[in-house]
């Protein structure tokens, strides 16, 4: 909203543009990455419509979260059995390459 300008004014004139917004009730926003998410609670959502072209426009405070990975049993297993590593090295592997198994089995053997 631009500063001073009468909100009805504002409408009709996004309306003439043809730029439609709406209001989305929303209680959180969540943008995955690769390595994190991005967490906005009580955001405010805006989905915006422009000839066609839809956008949305989240406001609110960010919160960085990195992600869990949970390494299953049977991946460490595997790691320690292809790699010939222990179950510390395997555990490891599995962890820094965030659960990709080949990837844990490729940095233990350039290791090695």
């Amino acid at each position: 909203m631009i500063p001073g300008m009468d909100p009805r004014a504002m409408k009709q004139a996004m309306k003439r543009l043809g730029i439609q917004e709406q209001e989305v009730d929303a209680t959180e926003v969540i943008i995955r990455l690769a390595d994190k998410d991005i967490v906005i609670a009580s955001p405010k959502v805006s989905k915006v419509n422009m000839m066609g072209q839809i956008t949305w426009q989240i406001m609110g405070n960010a919160e960085e979260r990195k992600k869990e990975i949970s390494i299953d049993d049977d991946d460490v297993q595997t790691v320690m059995q292809q790699a010939n590593a222990s179950e510390e090295e395997a555990r490891a592997a599995l962890e820094e390459a965030q659960g990709d198994i080949a990837g844990a089995i490729l940095q233990i053997q350039q290791h090695q």
